[in-house]
């Protein structure tokens, strides 16, 4: 591990990654916020994750910025390596963005917009 990188906090790390699970599932988040808040909580530069997933820097980087739309197998790419699987979910008018949910997390006694908004349709 580089050194300049601090210790990963793990706790905090699931709760954003279940978060963005969360988004994705809620078609609140796009494929390209998707996929750069899940390259965030891998610790990855763009060429790294890149490489480790066998694509082009300049893909990802078309996919992070929802330039392009990518195939079902680069997709299946990126998303196995965190226990996903390329499918269709429920379009929404709203959305969230990686750093609104790192915001969130990052103040204990503030609610995160998508607890709000489950917690309101139960």
């Amino acid at each position: 591990m580089d050194k300049r990188r601090k210790a990963p906090d793990l706790s905090h790390e699931r709760k954003l990654r279940q978060e963005i699970y969360d988004a994705m599932a809620a078609g609140r988040m796009s494929v390209g916020q998707a996929v750069a808040a899940m390259r965030r909580i891998s610790r990855l530069t763009q060429p790294e994750f890149a490489k480790h997933r066998g694509l082009s820097v300049q893909s990802l980087r078309l996919i992070e910025s929802d330039k392009t739309n990518p195939t079902i197998d680069t997709l299946g790419k990126i998303a196995s390596i965190f226990g996903l699987q390329v499918g269709f979910v429920p379009k929404t008018d709203s959305s969230i963005s990686w750093q609104q949910l790192e915001n969130d997390l990052s103040e204990p006694t503030k609610q995160s917009p998508l607890s709000a908004s489950i917690e309101h349709r139960e």
